[in-house]
């Protein structure tokens, strides 16, 4: 996949609501700190648009993109925040100029509409990542914030972690994809459908009843998403939810019931996704990973 450059002091960066809407205060913390980084922040025209729970209409939000996709001097496009809304528009763009000029495009939960869609389409590599709605008041120490610095500067090369689950440990080496479950399964399907063959697939989600978890797992199963990865790494599982009838599995459980049948290396409780921290992950990069019982190594190479 095309790699964009990384950026550099004085590169300017757009920032754009592909979904839910945001105001000014909300991201004035991230704005300063990008500004402290050495980067130019640059407001798409209608970030702050209003359109029911969207921010403005599909052709607002998709005219700000547009424009950050055709502007040679905007480096990376930071989506403000996820919500809903980025399906009515991905396939609107014309990402054309993308292919001569790749830039990053960031952000996790909805954006895995545009990750799917780059990396199937391109094919580019992309950011998942914490983005500007979710920058902290009080920064120090911010392992978030600091591994999206690092993403976007070139200097994130790895994570050695010993708070994950090793569910299979194994080896691999082969480039990330993935995202958020619940818009995985949505994209299936579609001309942005992510190809998985061959890969390390990563996966979180927020707010799923237990039963829709594993309605989405067979879903991936049954569509041969799951029989020929390289590894499968499973980040945050936030909030899951039940019935007053108990599903009787929890989340990790659903998951490593689709997969146990198969090979490859299974890591969950990842620091990625809807939580703190939500370490950044190059999408479409080839990486190594080594999980042990009691590590999780993962070198982006």
């Amino acid at each position: 996949m095309k790699q964009p450059r990384f950026l550099k002091a004085g590169d300017r960066v757009g920032l754009v609501s592909p979904a839910g809407k945001v105001s000014a205060k909300e991201i004035k913390t991230a704005v300063k700190v990008m500004q402290s980084w050495g980067l130019e922040p640059v407001f798409g025209r209608h970030i702050f648009s209003k359109h029911f729970q969207f921010a403005g209409t599909d052709e607002q939000r998709m005219m700000d993109i547009q424009e950050f996709i055709d502007d040679i001097d905007i480096k990376a496009i930071i989506a403000s925040r996820g919500g809903y809304g980025s399906a009515r528009i991905i396939n609107r763009l014309d990402f054309s100029k993308m292919r001569i000029h790749p830039k990053w495009f960031v952000g996790y939960s909805d954006i895995t509409v545009f990750h799917g869609y780059l990396h199937s389409r391109i094919p580019m590599q992309s950011l998942h990542a914490t983005m500007p709605k979710n920058f902290p008041d009080n920064m120090q120490g911010n392992a978030s914030v600091e591994s999206l610095r690092k993403a976007l500067f070139g200097e994130l090369t790895s994570y050695d972690l010993n708070s994950c689950r090793c569910y299979r440990s194994g080896e691999a080496s082969a480039p990330i994809v993935g995202g958020n479950l619940s818009i995985l399964n949505s994209i299936n399907g579609t001309p942005g459908d992510i190809d998985t063959q061959g890969k390390i697939l990563f996966i979180e989600d927020i707010q799923e009843y237990l039963y829709h978890t594993d309605r989405m797992m067979q879903n991936l199963k049954w569509s041969g998403k799951l029989s020929k990865l390289k590894g499968l790494i499973v980040g945050g599982l936030t909030q899951m939810k039940d019935n007053e009838d108990p599903f009787g599995q929890s989340a990790e459980e659903i998951i490593w019931e689709a997969v146990k049948d198969y090979d490859y290396p299974v890591v969950m409780n990842f620091p990625a996704g809807h939580q703190e921290p939500n370490l950044a992950l190059y999408f479409g990069r080839e990486a190594s990973m080594v999980l042990r019982e009691d590590n999780f190594k993962l070198e982006f190479l």
